[in-house]
């Protein structure tokens, strides 16, 4: 008897899957007599006001189960695997892959190197494409998935081959043409190498690209982040400012072009091309509403744009005793961060921010992003500074939905060794001011803010 993949994790209470009295280690088999491949699958079948389930109890005992809902209604089943399926590893050597950059010792899942165009729809991966089979791009057609995100990277088809080490990965390309030709939105990705695909190969692949709008929404350049793990790598060499002055021309003079033909900008550089060219970043109707936002693309702009809306909402505040409160942030980050936090100390008065910049030493100082700092490079830089009262740190720094870091040191250990609360900001600009505010901020009927669950170590017109 082959072993069923789909188990039953967990049953939410009140659900149809209790009403049925389903249970943990329980299979689901199929759904109206079609096997289920995985997640979308199950998610398309389920929608139906009448549906039977095949079940297996554990003791190999089979039940179909009819089942008559709302065509909304779901089952209230958790799966032992979310997917339903197994995880798609890549089988690219990509010459920038930052897995293959990582240090030796590290907990294994860091390790894995996904290229499954199911977690693209999921949790917005992006995809090469290299891994994907007709039939995947047919299943996608059928659900009218998307937006699919594309690590694109070149669009010469020879120069893609070296730079993904895939004999492949030159024509995987033109599965977009039957996902443009279906209507399936995407979203592009060029992970630029200093001498490798910038410049005129940079132009040719925007300019490719530019002919799958509006099926494609957008595409972000981003710099290949280096870490100092790279022996036996292929050579990369950092950009420096008079390069990123050059990419960014390069993609605002596409923007111009785009923008004039299609009302979109199309092409955006990430935040790290403007804070290395020393340039501000673009105002914020060149975003296009953020389409890329989790792929470091106007971060920084909205953060800004978000802390200024509520900040010239606020009151002034004075504070009956001073108090010292400390940010720590990335490289990249720490600009803006400062700016804000001073921006705080003249609206609330006797209080006194420290901020301080982390440099990446576990992975090398070319990384910048607050997101891959470490609990070891917080404790290094910061148990011989000023914190004062509490420390924040950006939400990012932690893996998804645990207090641990990146090299498995715990929020706790890292309290315990500087001595110091720690408390974890939104990634918002008004969240940035609740955090250090220490209370929540919410809007009268006339439109200003209010300050909830004050502290009493503030005084003034608080309510």
């Amino acid at each position: 008897m082959k072993t069923p993949k789909h188990i039953v994790k967990s049953i939410r209470p009140g659900s149809i899957a209790e009403e049925f009295e389903l249970e943990q280690g329980d299979a689901l088999l199929q759904i109206n007599g079609k096997e289920i491949e995985d997640i979308f699958d199950y998610q398309y079948l389920v929608e139906d006001e009448y549906i039977e389930v095949l079940i297996r109890k554990p003791d190999g005992e089979e039940f179909i189960l009819e089942i008559e809902k709302d065509p909304d209604e779901d089952l209230g089943i958790e799966f032992e695997n979310g997917l339903m399926d197994n995880y798609r590893s890549c089988h690219n050597k990509c010459i920038f892959c930052f897995i293959d950059q990582m240090p030796k010792g590290m907990r294994e899942t860091l390790y894995f190197k996904d290229d499954d165009s199911r977690l693209s729809f999921l949790q917005g991966n992006y995809v090469t494409l290299t891994n994907m089979s007709e039939h995947d791009i047919d299943r996608i057609i059928h659900y009218h998935l998307g937006p699919i995100n594309v690590s694109v990277h070149t669009t010469n088809p020879k120069l893609r081959c070296k730079m993904l080490n895939n004999r492949f990965a030159g024509t995987s390309l033109s599965k977009m043409d039957k996902l443009a030709e279906a209507g399936i939105e995407m979203n592009g990705q060029v992970v630029l190498c200093k001498g490798i695909n910038d410049g005129d190969e940079l132009r040719r692949t925007i300019k490719d690209l530019m002919e799958y709008i509006p099926a494609m929404q957008s595409l972000s350049i981003v710099p290949s982040g280096l870490t100092k793990y790279r022996e036996g790598l292929f050579k990369l060499e950092p950009f420096t400012k008079e390069d990123a002055c050059e990419v960014i021309d390069i993609i605002e003079g596409y923007q111009k072009e785009i923008y004039a033909k299609y009302g979109v900008h199309f092409v955006q550089a990430s935040d790290e091309w403007y804070i290395l060219a020393g340039r501000d970043f673009p105002e914020e109707e060149r975003y296009d509403g953020y389409i890329q936002l989790e792929n470091g693309v106007g971060m920084m702009r909205l953060l800004w744009e978000e802390f200024k809306e509520a900040y010239n909402d606020m009151e002034e505040i004075n504070l009956k005793k001073p108090m010292v409160i400390s940010n720590a942030t990335g490289v990249l980050a720490y600009p803006l961060i400062r700016k804000m936090s001073d921006a705080m100390e003249k609206k609330v008065h006797g209080l006194k921010i420290n901020t301080y910049k982390i440099i990446n030493n576990f992975f090398g100082n070319q990384i910048t992003v607050s997101g891959l700092l470490t609990g070891t490079d917080l404790m290094d830089q910061l148990k011989n500074v000023e914190l004062g009262e509490k420390l924040i740190l950006p939400g990012n720094v932690l893996r998804s939905g645990e207090d641990v870091f990146l090299d498995d040191y715990t929020l706790s250990d890292l309290e315990k060794a500087l001595n110091i609360k720690i408390v974890i900001s939104a990634n918002d600009g008004k969240g940035f001011i609740e955090t250090i505010l220490g209370k929540e901020i919410k809007r009268k009927d006339n439109g200003n803010f209010v300050y909830i669950d004050a502290y009493d170590s503030y005084g003034g017109r608080n309510e």
